[in-house]
Order: C-alpha cells, then structure tokens, then sequence
C-alpha cells in the first residue's frame, strides 16, 4: 500500500497522513499547525495539473499565525485513493455536488463542525465556492484563487455553454479548439503520459506556460464568447486543432538556463509532481474537465440558481494570469451578483497562473489580513 508523501520532500512544518472514510475515499493530505479544540481551521484544495504540495510555500506561515491548515489531494489526484481511473468507469463521482461532499467529509473527518475558511486555486477554486455557497454553515469564509465564480447555474443551461463555438473555432483561418473541451477526450491522457519529451518536461513547459515567467502572459478582457475572441488568449487554452497539449507547451519550453533559475519551482519541487502524475497518470483531474463539459449533474446545481455565497469572501490571482478572463463577464459577475460579502478582488503582479507558488508571501498577507477581519 502507498505511504503518505516523504517528509524529506517537505518543507519544515508540514506532515502527511492518511484519513480514510472520507466519501468512500482514503484521502491523502497534508497539515502544519497544531490540531486542537479552538484552533480555527483552514482548508486548501488544489487545481489541475496539482497537488495539495502546491500549498507548500502558504501552509508554514498560515500555522505560524496559529491556524491548523489542512491541503488534500483531491478526488482524482495523488495519494488519495478511492475513485474510479477508468476513463469508462464512474465519472459521475467526479462530478462538482460530489466534489463539495468529499470537502465536507473531510471537515467530519477532522471531528470539526466547521472550518474558518476554505480556500482553492484554479478547479479548486469553484469546489471552494459550491462549498461556500451550500453549505455557509461549515465554510465560514472563501478565497477564491485565478478561476471567478459566476454563481449557480441558470435552469436549462448547465451542461451548454459552448454552443456552436467549436465549429466557429475550428473555421478560423488558424483552426483552433478550446482546451477544456480537448482534456474530457479519451486521448488527453495518453497525450500527456506518452509524451516525446516525457512527463517531467511537460510539466515544466505547462508550469512555465503559465505562469508570468513566459513573456507572452499579457491578459486582458474579452468581449464575448466568440471565437475570434477567445482566440486572442494563448495556445494552453485555444489550442492549434492538430496540435496536443504536450505538443503545445513544448514549444514554449524554457531554456536551462531559466530552469536552473526559477525560484518559485527548482527541478527538486517539480520532481516532486512528476512522480506523482507519471504514477497516477492524469485522467482523476481529467475526469473533472469532463463532468464540467458533458454536464454531468450539472443540471442538480440549477435547483439553487439565484442563490449567493453569503459568507466573506475574496479573490486572488496574479496580474499575469489569463484565466481570471476566460470566460468573459465572469470576474464581473463574481463581485456584482455571486457574492454578497466579497471583501476585494486582488491581482498581483510578479505572478501569473500558479500564483500561490509564484508569490506566496504577498499571498499570505492577503489571507492573514481576511482571516483576521
């Protein structure tokens, strides 16, 4: 049986478990800080391609403040164990109402009613949401990280977003498709585990794509949903039509020089996730991206339409991040009609998609002061 993550790869402060019974999961994560009766509590879910190692730089001085700080691998990620890899198996778990059950099992599972605040970056921020939003009575408060959320559903458009905008990207003089819609294809995790250039650089060149070390980071707001529009965002998220995603990012592979320079992921951190992916591969995180374009119990969200995250709540992402844009209105959305206590929407600059490992003190700050307030 799998052991919970070396304390050798983990920064000073950080320990690993298992806590099994959590949604018919043995959920794998990682903690700083003393558990104890009156310690307020606070959760980190991660996105896709992570880990709960991606809270490693955060989760040290947020128990330093004298908070218990609890990072899991989610369903589908890492050493949580419990669901189905099988691109045919039971996508249905992986669905966004199952998502918000496995987070509040966990909360049970720690013997806590509630918790101070959850937080989640990039497809761990509308996990942190919908928790927020169902269940104001457990999560206290809500950081959201790089991906706004818009609010339920309306009824009859779960599940239907895209419309005719695969056609229209395809149409255009560089055809091209939408990422999202490319990950819930039964070929994305062979793409990305049978690369050329193996899974270690590919996740180099991904991270790096992304983040405000690539030069070409320049986001900006859309006008709509069209292709000619959506277009304008780079190739990790409208993608050449012929192209994968391991093809994609490999052309904007860092040199070795700006490796060896990166501070926010040494080789020694990366190494850290590419052993995990190229042992669990990438079709739990990929299973996710299919509940979200397939409508998979999209449509039991809609019962709650109109509905409102009433605790606090704060936005966080970095200056250089073109998801904060890509689905246009969002970010409008979010502060005006979603959230009733939204505290601020911050965007910070040195950092773009990744921006808890980019820029985790300034991170840090931010959280420290909505927690305290």
């Amino acid at each position: 049986m799998i052991e919970p993550l070396d304390s050798r790869v983990l920064p000073p402060g950080i320990r690993a478990r298992f806590i099994p019974g959590v949604n018919g999961l043995r959920m794998h994560v990682l903690e700083a800080g003393i558990d104890q009766p009156g310690r307020p509590c606070v959760l980190l879910l991660h996105g896709f391609p992570e880990l709960a190692y991606s809270w490693r730089k955060v989760m040290p001085p947020l128990a330093e403040a004298g908070y218990y700080v609890v990072a899991p691998d989610q369903r589908g990620f890492g050493r949580t164990t419990g669901w189905d890899p099988d691109y045919d198996g039971d996508v249905a778990s992986f669905r966004m109402m199952n998502l918000v059950r496995d987070v509040a099992g966990l909360v049970r599972a720690l013997g806590r009613r509630s918790v101070k605040a959850v937080v989640g970056h990039d497809f761990g921020s509308p996990v942190a949401a919908w928790c927020a939003l169902m269940r104001p009575d457990i999560f206290s408060s809500v950081t959201m990280m790089s991906a706004p959320f818009a609010g339920p559903p309306a009824p009859g458009t779960a599940g239907s977003a895209a419309g005719s905008i695969h056609q229209a990207l395809a149409a255009l003089d560089r055809p091209r498709k939408h990422y999202q819609w490319y990950y819930a294809t039964r070929e994305a995790n062979a793409d990305m585990m049978d690369c050329r250039q193996g899974v270690h650089a590919f996740l180099r060149a991904y991270y790096h794509h992304k983040s405000a070390d690539w030069p070409g980071n320049r986001p900006h707001r859309l006008n709509g949903w069209t292709a000619s529009e959506l277009a304008r965002m780079p190739t990790y998220y409208i993608m050449d039509r012929d192209r994968t995603i391991a093809e994609t990012v490999a052309a904007e592979m860092p040199s070795q020089a700006a490796i060896d320079g990166c501070e926010w992921l040494p080789e020694r951190e990366l190494r850290v996730y590419s052993d995990e992916y190229r042992r669990t591969g990438f079709q739990g995180g990929l299973q996710w991206y299919r509940c979200r374009t397939q409508g998979v119990g999209c449509a039991e969200t809609e019962i709650v339409y109109g509905r409102t995250i009433v605790v606090p709540s704060m936005f966080i992402a970095g200056a250089m991040d073109w998801g904060i844009y890509q689905t246009p209105g969002a970010l409008e959305t979010m502060q005006s009609d979603a959230c009733s206590r939204m505290s601020d929407c911050h965007l910070l600059d040195g950092a773009g998609h990744w921006v808890q490992q980019e820029q985790p003190e300034p991170v840090v700050r931010l959280l420290l002061s909505f927690l305290r307030g």
